[in-house]
């Protein structure tokens, strides 16, 4: 790795943890492929597993399990969440929520403790999407296997109890640029209706050539190098080249019209931060209401190591706030 000590020195002291948690994991390493993806994998797999172990199950969150046939004809694994208490007579809101991990890794595992909080904070019914994931499963696998999860959620709406006309679709870094990508699916295929884009650190750009793209280099976090990874993992030889499509990476899109309207979060010291302003700023000018936050001191997924740090609270508090907004809860 480079030197980080200036990157360090900006980090808010109660999200600076997370590092070291990085460092644990493997992302001492640029090259995150091959034998690094692999041993990172495993690393994740063991984290998750022993931190849901010292929880107790949330009660008033019912989990179920869900195959469906996937783009492909294989099956596609989703996690559907609903409130304990929910009344089946009154439809509540939908989300679709996809994973992180930089198209390489992540589950939808990971991701039950967010799942949860959406339901009770937001009041709605989430569906989580088991994506397959690159290099195993390029372009376009894993953004049609979230379109296809967006289709199964309004063809079960009545089922799910669900107003198919209150969906959001969101997701983060990965996950938010496959969701950006599922919105632009959805409106240029005329698919479902999406009320709402929840873009969390967003990773939209393939090529990984912004200010802060270039700045952030040889850190711990998620780095220009990662990222370059994560990019020739989804895209093969086509990444950064002039062939890629607007559903593999979002900034690409010249008409961002008619999409739906988005909040988009981003930390001030990571890759996303100039490539997810850029598109923020082409929503608004394309007429598509959309909010903006940069959090200072923050890197790539801090909140999700120091969760009650002030600067986290604030950011999920902004995200559900946006979201029973736009969905009316």
């Amino acid at each position: 790795m480079g030197s980080t000590r200036a990157f360090a020195d900006r980090v808010d002291p109660e999200v600076a943890g997370g590092l070291a948690v990085y460092e644990a994991i493997g992302f001492g390493a640029d090259d995150l492929s091959g034998e690094v993806l692999a041993g990172i994998r495993t690393a994740l797999v063991e984290l998750i597993a022993g931190a849901a172990a010292e929880l107790p199950p949330n009660e008033r969150v019912v989990r179920e399990d869900q195959e469906i046939a996937g783009p492909d004809g294989d099956a596609l694994r989703l996690r559907v969440y609903r409130p304990a208490d929910s009344d089946p007579s009154t439809a509540l809101p939908g989300f679709l929520f996809i994973h992180g991990g930089g198209m390489i890794m992540g589950s939808i595992d990971a991701s039950d403790l967010d799942c949860e909080a959406f339901v009770e904070r937001v009041g709605c019914v989430v569906v989580s999407v088991d994506y397959r994931l690159a290099p195993e499963h390029p372009y376009p696998a894993p953004v049609e296997d979230c379109y296809a999860a967006l289709g199964w959620m309004v063809d079960q709406a009545d089922a799910l109890g669900l107003d198919p006309g209150r969906i959001a679709v969101g997701g983060q870094s990965a996950g938010g640029g496959l969701a950006a990508g599922t919105c632009l699916l959805a409106r240029d295929r005329g698919g479902p209706a999406v009320a709402f884009q929840v873009l969390v650190y967003p990773m939209l750009d393939d090529r990984n050539a912004t200010a802060s793209a270039r700045e952030f280099t040889g850190i711990l976090s998620w780095s220009h190098e990662h990222n370059a990874s994560g990019w020739r993992a989804y895209l093969g030889d086509a990444a950064g080249g002039d062939e890629v499509s607007i559903y593999a990476a979002p900034a690409r899109a010249d008409d961002l019209s008619g999409l739906p309207p988005a909040i988009i979060q981003v930390g001030e010291l990571e890759v996303f931060r100039d490539e997810d302003i850029a598109y923020a700023t082409r929503l608004l000018q394309a007429g598509v209401s959309t909010e903006l936050h940069v959090y200072p001191g923050t890197f790539h997924a801090s909140d999700a190591f120091a969760p009650e740090a002030a600067v986290t609270v604030q950011m999920v508090g902004d995200r559900v706030a946006a979201m029973r907004r736009a969905l009316g809860t």
